[in-house]
């Protein structure tokens, strides 16, 4: 599995953190991971590690969300659209491995996937302020 897949997984996990509760992730992921059906150990322990560090980072993730947004706090921002930046934030800001413009690029397909019509856009726009 390369890199944009386990993006996708991991992308997948931060949407479910606005429906469940944090203490019930680590069984979500874990029936997540099998219903998934990944088999590689290391894509396994990949996606399960960053996610955990996202979801450990999230209320500063959002902090730093709502102080470069106007108009657009993260409770206003639609569901998939706030998955996708938490994603590229914690990218940005915490994951050295993976250069802005890749985690802004990667953003951007991810909302062309999932997104609605203008989520591309709203996401390149929101994540721009942070490759400053």
């Amino acid at each position: 599995m390369g890199r944009r897949e386990q993006r996708e997984q991991i992308f997948k996990l931060v949407f479910q953190l606005e429906f469940n509760d944090k203490t019930e992730m680590p069984e979500q992921m874990k029936l997540y991971l099998e219903q998934e059906e990944i088999q590689s150990e290391k894509d396994c322990t990949y996606i399960s590690d960053k996610f955990e560090k996202i979801q450990e980072k999230l209320s500063e993730i959002d902090g730093l969300i709502n102080e470069q947004t106007v108009g657009w706090k993260t409770e206003r921002m639609g569901k998939v659209d706030l998955a996708i930046i938490r994603l590229a934030v914690y990218e940005i800001k915490y994951d050295d491995s993976v250069p802005v413009s890749v985690a802004i690029n990667e953003a951007v397909e991810l909302a062309k996937k999932f997104g609605q019509d203008e989520s591309s856009s709203f996401v390149n726009g929101v994540l721009a302020k942070f490759s400053k």
